[in-house]
């Protein structure tokens, strides 16, 4: 007899009664629906009796990542409404779409993401026509707040005048094509019987007019073995479009309630919902303000034409009623995307009741890949499965091995495992871990999706950092090598340094090659926690850094500028692997001398530099003349540099600073002779300086200066913190003396 078309929105419960009806009416053979046809011969597992949302969630991998996509399903999508009511009508039910994994669907996540930017300049127009704010408050007025008479004849007009002479793409082309030809064969094989065909509104007429013509065979289902589908919760947080989906409905939580409960019951249940969530916030909302709320909304239904308060004549009472602040933006109903950071909180709450709470759960026999079976199992055998702090110490096979199980579920994203402390760079003498664990309903969801990365912990861990590095930056690549230390993944390390020796050879900023020095010069010293000590690769990397280090170094200009801590910390990293690791290197202690005595005599080069390098010759065990020491001190005298020149030498040779007395003698010299004003120049970058000395040096350097000027007493006084900061001392001292110096100017003093 042939087929019967009905264009849908994604997740419209107008859509969704409109198939129910056409499936109770027709009795159809066929059920054809767009969706992923390769999983056709698993449609069982969808009809198992789970608690919608849930998605079929897609993943596959290409040569440079991991790759997912999913195809959602609420209780109000026409999609799932399709599925079950066929199946209970007994029909046969087919997806007649291509597969998630086809390059139809290149750069989309989401298989229901509306077509509505190719059609925008005709809503725009029907919008205006219908005065109304934007696409969705259209549709409510057009279909979710008008009766179900004609329901079925306005959405094909609707569909067809958006679509109008619109020229698909070739990706929808090609969709299209291959869904029409499932048409025609259903068509084929239904015989007297009709063929019941529910795609999204912009396809449906472009696939009657494919389907009129050509072949009636059944199309064949691409396939690719290293693709993979399974059904996972979902939730309507994740379908809303305030929180970023591209769905075809917004507020999914207000159109669950719409599709229970009807127009009214729905405004109601908004109404209720977001006093109590502004209540729990500890919003005062009071009775009086939800007549008022209710009295607006249902003015503003009669004003618009609806035989009861809709959507946005609820939130538009509710903003009327709640809020009497000026708003910094449009109200999120009135435009499409993302709720913007700064809403009022109202609002935000508003927006909250809409996406509703609900989160969907599968069925305890739905199929699922290895690894969420495998990662409970191992968290029950390391204790792990519960709620809580955990300790972990790392020096131990036990904790070490449950600290990298705790390390590859957060480099894959997995809910419920929060690192409280440990380790941060490999360098860090920490031996002990603290994390936090939340079990709770999102973990399964993402355990499922995560295994597109692997069928065990590791395997999937090092997806996800092999993933992370193509493209990335010395301090990317470090961070990298790190985590796959900490989670003790197998094959990475050896590759990432090797990637790390040929972008460090290339590194042309002095900062992020320290800190990429730093961290595997940690990771090679210390086999007891991370498994690389002495590895040949790591050792590769040390020996290109340092000698590009000390090259970039002599090659770093701009005269007087505030120290840059990152810099200073790549000289330490270059220090530390020299004094550590010397004998896997091509530069000696000699040679890294001579260079850094010509650094520190430039006069071009930056005066943290300068200072770096004199305390990195120094802290070598090259002993400098404390005559020379001292000129060079007075020749970064200057108030702008002398604190620059100062932590860049105590950064690199505080201990040898604390032994010799020259210095800080000539320091205090030049200090005394600074005048009020000068000082406070001085005074910012001097603090710096000195903080790189812990309290119980800083107090050793106070009672130095206190004997030199023969006094007595302990210099604990000098140092401890005071009420009021010093720098503001010194500021308020320039002050009165420009006060002072202005009085006497006017006659005054």
């Amino acid at each position: 007899m042939g087929a019967v078309f009905l264009g849908v929105r994604h997740h419209s419960p107008a859509c969704s009664r409109t198939v129910a009806s056409a499936v109770a009416a027709l009795r159809p053979a066929y059920v054809l629906v767009e969706g992923p046809s390769d999983v056709n011969d698993r449609l069982g597992e969808l009809l198992l009796g789970h608690e919608l949302p849930i998605a079929i969630h897609t993943s596959y991998r290409d040569e440079q990542r991991t790759r997912s996509s999913w195809s959602p399903f609420c209780d109000h999508s026409p999609e799932w409404i399709a599925l079950t009511a066929g199946t209970e009508a007994g029909a046969e039910v087919r997806f007649i779409d291509l597969p998630a994994w086809h390059p139809a669907f290149d750069g989309w996540d989401n298989r229901y993401a509306d077509a509505e930017l190719r059609y925008a300049d005709v809503t725009r127009r029907l919008c205006s026509e219908f005065a109304v704010d934007n696409p969705d408050a259209l549709w409510d007025h057009l279909f979710e707040a008008a009766p179900d008479e004609d329901l079925a004849e306005r959405l094909s007009a609707y569909f067809d005048l958006v679509r109008g002479d619109a020229e698909a793409s070739e990706r929808d082309q090609e969709r299209e094509d291959y869904m029409a030809s499932w048409v025609r064969a259903a068509v084929a094989d239904a015989g007297e019987r009709l063929v019941l065909v529910v795609t999204g509104g912009f396809h449906t007429a472009a696939v009657r007019r494919l389907a009129a013509s050509g072949g009636t065979a059944w199309p064949e289902v691409p396939r690719r073995p290293d693709a993979a589908s399974y059904l996972v919760p979902y939730s309507h947080k994740r379908l809303d479009a305030f929180t970023g989906y591209q769905s075809g409905m917004p507020s999914p939580g207000y159109y669950q309630l719409l599709w229970e409960r009807g127009l009214a019951g729905a405004g109601q249940g908004l109404l209720e919902a977001v006093a109590q969530r502004l209540r729990k916030r500890r919003q005062p909302v009071s009775t009086a303000d939800l007549i008022a709320a209710r009295t607006l909304a249902d003015g503003l239904a009669k004003l618009r034409g609806h035989d009861h308060p809709a959507r946005v004549d609820v939130l538009d009472g509710l903003l009327g009623a709640l809020v009497a602040d000026d708003l910094t933006q449009p109200p999120p109903w009135t435009v499409r995307g993302p709720l913007q950071p700064g809403a009022h909180p109202v609002v935000v709450e508003m927006v909250a009741a809409l996406s509703g709470e609900r989160v969907g759960r599968l069925h305890a026999d739905t199929p699922a890949p290895p690894l969420p079976g495998r990662v409970a199992a191992e968290l029950a055998e390391l204790g792990l499965d519960g709620a809580g702090p955990v300790r972990l110490e790392l020096t131990g096979a036990p904790g070490r091995r449950a600290s990298r199980v705790l390390h590859c579920l957060r480099l894959l994203g997995i809910p419920g495992f929060d690192r409280q402390s440990g380790p941060a760079g490999g360098a860090d003498p920490v031996v002990v871990e603290t994390w936090r664990l939340t079990p709770g309903g999102a973990r399964l969801p993402a355990l499922i999706e995560a295994a597109a990365y692997g069928a065990t912990l590791p395997e999937a861990a090092l997806a996800v950092l092999h993933e992370r590095m193509p493209g990335a930056d010395l301090p990317t690549l470090a961070g990298v090598l790190f985590d796959a230390a900490l989670s003790g993944v197998p094959a990475l390390p050896e590759s990432v340094v090797d990637t790390l020796v040929a972008e460090v050879g290339r590194a042309d900023d002095l900062a992020p090659l320290g800190g990429a020095l730093g961290t595997v010069l940690a990771l090679w010293r210390h086999d007891e926690l991370f498994g690389l000590a002495g590895s040949p690769a790591a050792a590769a990397v040390l020996r290109v850094g340092v000698n590009r280090a000390l090259w970039l170094a002599e090659a770093v200009r701009g005269g007087a500028a505030p120290a840059e801590p990152r810099r200073l910390a790549a000289v330490v990293a270059v220090r530390d692997t020299i004094r550590h690791a010397e004998h896997v290197l091509t530069v000696d202690r000699a040679t890294a001398a001579a260079v850094t005595t010509r650094v520190a005599a430039d006069a071009g080069v930056p005066p943290d530099l300068r200072g770096a390098a004199t305390g990195l010759a120094w802290s070598l065990g090259t002993a400098p003349d404390p005559e020379r020491t001292r000129a060079a001190v007075r020749d970064m005298a200057a108030p702008d540099t002398i604190g620059d020149w100062l932590a860049g030498l105590f950064c690199l040779a505080r201990e040898e600073v604390l032994e010799s007395d020259g210095v800080l003698g000539t320091l205090d010299e030049l200090v005394g002779e600074l005048t009020e004003a000068e000082f406070l120049i001085a005074l910012p970058a001097l603090r710096l300086a000195f903080g790189y000395f812990p309290p119980a040096e800083r107090e050793r350097i106070a009672e130095r200066l206190l004997a030199r000027r023969g006094l007595r007493g302990s210099g604990r006084g000098l140092v401890r913190p005071g009420r009021v900061d010093p720098l503001v001392v010194a500021e308020a001292m320039a002050l009165e003396a420009r006060v002072d110096a202005r009085l006497a100017r006017e006659g005054l003093a």
